[in-house]
């Protein structure tokens, strides 16, 4: 499966007091990212929760930032799936300007663990998600 594009608009409420992306706020665009992608497979989260009572919360997160986001750049959200477990998935995920250059600002590798909702204790993901879901090489 092709990476997954989403793209995001730097707002000033996203930056900081020097003018460039708040360092945190790359997680929050990956993470809508990857929501999109959920969506795109043809799931919606709220949905997930109510009618399979799970969701998915970050286990863990490692970035790394190599250039900065301004105020208004039209960023490229990159989505990839390189594991997936019985109750996890992993993905790379790369930001990018969208202008001419299309620089690479972020990177990161994100697990996202399945858990029951209202435990919030591991659990496996749903044959019925696992079905879209890609196989990863």
């Amino acid at each position: 499966m092709a990476d997954f594009q989403w793209q995001v608009r730097v707002y000033y409420e996203d930056t900081d007091s020097g003018g460039v992306v708040y360092y945190a706020n790359y997680l929050r665009f990956m993470e809508r990212a990857r929501t999109e992608w959920i969506r795109m497979l043809g799931f919606e989260q709220d949905r997930m929760i109510r009618d399979d009572g799970i969701l998915f919360a970050v286990r863990s997160a490692s970035l790394e930032y190599l250039q900065p986001a301004r105020f208004n750049d039209l960023l490229n959200v990159s989505v990839r799936l390189v594991k997936r477990r019985r109750a996890s998935l992993t993905f790379e995920q790369v930001i990018s300007r969208q202008a001419d250059d299309g620089d690479t600002l972020c990177t990161g590798l994100v697990r996202i663990a399945c858990l029951k909702a209202d435990t919030l204790e591991p659990t496996p993901i749903p044959a019925y998600l696992l079905e879209e879901i890609p196989d990863v090489d």
